[in-house]
């Protein structure tokens, strides 16, 4: 019976005032923005509880919080929400010609090194495939996943995945990029230890590699002197070039944008420089057919390039 109740009371109205209550944090502020007389908005609230068989929102004089129901409901009610504008999306593609539309998140490492040729090859296989591409840390790539956000994301193999499925992507291997007047712009490659007597440009904190070379420095036994942080690649090479440190950055990049600017690289010796990037999914088996077929070209884009 609750079942049955609770499918005639989730109407997208319904749903949408149950997330403004959330968001707003009181009845009259949601009904003031979903445009709902409050003792409509209160009426449907009761009737959704009813339906549901338990109380979502604590009342209190500080305003409405949700209870572990409310909660539940969240979670779901977040994500009907998003297939609903997905569904809009879909469609609006399918009116202009796009058959088929993907949204995917990745790090910076893979948008700079790889994506954008391994994009251009699939959709040059698959030119009415609209894609939605945006940079987020390994972490937030995860966890965009994981909330069923996104469709696929890209990031770094030693991430928490968090029961995702996963596939190899791409190897890449990090170097020390500095000036050419530094004292180690002459070796062939150094132990990351080494680079410990410099001052570092380190990317923003959310990083993978932020956190490999704090946890290497660690490990050293020495401090990281870190002088500044910057949000990405580009800032790193032209902090470095104006003599703030040297920077760690992966060899494809440097060669892409730190070249460029004169400064020189030297191979790191040490074991966490070599690393993979991997692409993650919640479900393979239920990606739409447009997302298998991006899912399957970039796990084979390396090895069509050998």
């Amino acid at each position: 019976m609750v079942q049955k109740n609770l499918l005639r009371r989730l109407d997208l109205t319904t749903l949408q005032l149950f997330l403004a209550i959330y968001e707003e944090g009181t009845l009259t502020r949601a009904s003031e923005r979903e445009a709902i007389a409050v003792s409509a908005a209160s009426k449907r609230l009761v009737e959704l509880e009813h339906a549901v068989g338990a109380s979502l929102f604590h009342r209190n004089a500080r305003g409405m919080t949700l209870t572990p129901a409310g909660e539940t409901l969240l979670h779901y009610a977040r994500r009907v929400m998003r297939d609903i504008e997905n569904i809009g999306i879909e469609l609006a593609g399918h009116a202009s010609g796009v058959r088929g539309y993907v949204r995917m998140v990745a790090n910076l490492s893979a948008i700079v090194e790889f994506l954008p040729e391994d994009l251009r090859a699939f959709q040059s296989l698959n030119e009415r495939v609209k894609i939605d591409l945006e940079e987020r840390p390994s972490g937030g790539v995860v966890e965009a996943v994981a909330d069923n956000l996104v469709d696929l994301g890209i990031c770094s193999g030693d991430t928490e995945t968090r029961g995702l499925q996963v596939a190899h992507y791409r190897h890449d291997s990090l170097v020390v990029v500095m000036r050419d007047d530094h004292p180690l712009a002459g070796r062939s490659s150094v132990a990351f230890a080494e680079t410990l007597d410099s001052d570092h440009v380190g990317l923003h904190a959310a990083s993978s590699i932020n956190a490999r070379t704090h946890l290497a420095a660690q490990q050293a036994g020495r401090p990281l002197r870190l002088r500044i942080h910057v949000p990405g690649f580009d800032a790193v090479c032209r902090m470095v070039q104006a003599g703030m440190g040297v920077g760690v950055l992966p060899l494809k990049v440097y060669q892409i944008m730190g070249r460029q600017l004169e400064l020189v690289a030297v191979t790191l010796d040490d074991a966490w420089a070599r690393r993979d990037l991997v692409v993650v999914a919640r479900d393979v088996g239920a990606l739409s057919p447009v997302s298998r077929l991006l899912y399957d070209h970039l796990g084979l884009a390396e090895a069509s390039e050998a």
